[in-house]
């Protein structure tokens, strides 16, 4: 959603600028150089699948994400079913995901004919409950699925005690939190999605670090599943024409793997603007009695995917429509929790009320957050929710 406003009118000139959720143009347009040129040498080379800027972009992530393999595929969600796929799963096996999270997250769980089951979340954090986590496992529990909500990192600590504990596989959906870190009670800090047995990833456009249409990664320290993960995207395949495994075919495509390249050279600049611009929000908005800011982990780095804030007193929706009658977009992620939708309805277990999930749905609100952020906007935006009187 793109909406115009006018700010700083002076006599008869008037300044306008577009508010957007996320301003992908205005980033573009400061590594256009870059990313061109990076555009003309796929078109010149005419490897339009598996060329070397898709190699070169996995050894760059894995070094980043320090890593041992990373593995390109074509999106986030095909990242998880893949994942998925290579822990040989059988039909009854029970997997544990967040009950507020995009679709994607149980989506593949039930594509597999798994049995999914729903937890609730902690309401500060977003992410998935670690006492609901214990108390749904059960003798057929063989996967949990933590997602790192709007780029924050689940309490990865608890988590991963609690697979070890029950001899359970975790897969970590980081679509939304590339980027972000966790530090463990022992000082040690990394990068989210390489804490799990498999961490899963999405370049769609709006994401931290986003290509120019679909792609995604995984990412493993274990080299017997990385292969796997390997040849179950390629078909199953290891070698031409030798299919080892049933496959998919899920590629990253060279020229999107181009994109990611020159965007992974300025990832932490841009990670760095998402944290300045949730710090103006956080500055200028922290006595809005209406409202509260999401929180942040002590021990945990957010990279603010979205900057998702809670609205009290069901006056949510009002402060939606009043935003957008000023020009400010916003979006609700999400407002109908897993279990309710009707896709889900008839693979779903779940073993609580789900109230975080519930009041969640019914009060968050995100509202525009990116790397071109300037004062000016985010201004206007902060001085229009004061305003509200909804």
């Amino acid at each position: 959603m793109n909406l115009t406003i006018s700010l700083n009118s002076t006599g008869n000139d008037m300044i306008l600028q577009t508010i957007q959720m996320v301003d992908l143009n205005s980033q573009y347009n400061k590594i256009k150089t870059e990313v061109d040129t990076a555009f003309q040498e796929v078109i010149d080379s005419s490897v339009f699948i598996n060329g070397k800027a898709v190699n070169t972009f996995e050894q760059s992530l894995a070094i980043y994400l320090q890593s041992k393999h990373v593995i390109a595929c074509a999106n986030g969600t095909d990242a998880l079913q893949i994942a998925l796929m290579a822990l040989e799963l059988e039909q009854e096996d029970e997997i544990i995901v967040p009950a507020y999270t995009y679709a994607a997250t149980a989506e593949v769980v039930s594509l597999l004919g798994l049995k999914l089951v729903m937890v609730d979340v902690e309401m500060d954090s977003f992410n998935i409950s670690v006492s609901a986590i214990e108390q749904a496992i059960t003798s057929k529990t063989k996967v949990i699925v933590p997602v790192h909500l709007f780029g924050q990192s689940a309490d990865m600590e608890p988590i991963m005690e609690i697979a070890s504990k029950y001899n359970l596989w975790v897969i970590e959906d980081n679509a939304q939190s590339l980027g972000s870190e966790y530090t463990f009670s022992d000082g040690k800090t990394v990068k989210t999605g390489t804490i799990g047995h498999i961490g899963c990833t999405s370049f769609f456009p709006s994401k931290n670090l986003g290509c120019f249409g679909d792609g995604g990664a995984i990412c493993s320290n274990n080299d017997s599943l990385s292969e796997k993960i390997k040849m179950i995207a390629n078909h199953g395949q290891k070698i031409k024409d030798h299919h080892s495994v049933i496959g998919c075919n899920s590629r990253l495509d060279t020229i999107q793997a181009a994109v990611l390249n020159v965007k992974l050279k300025y990832f932490e600049e841009h990670l760095l603007a998402r944290e300045n611009a949730a710090k103006f929000y956080d500055n200028t908005l922290q006595h809005c009695e209406f409202i509260e800011l999401p929180s942040k982990m002590l021990n945990a780095k957010h990279t603010y995917n979205q900057y998702t804030i809670k609205v009290k007193n069901g006056r949510r929706d009002a402060l939606q429509k009043y935003l957008l009658e000023n020009n400010i977009p916003s979006m609700i992620y999400y407002p109908i929790p897993l279990y309710k939708q009707d896709a889900f309805k008839k693979y779903v277990t779940c073993n609580t009320e789900m109230e975080n999930t519930k009041a969640l749905c019914e009060s968050v609100l995100s509202i525009p957050i990116h790397t071109e952020m300037n004062d000016e906007i985010q201004n206007y935006i902060v001085q229009t929710i004061m305003n509200f009187n909804g």
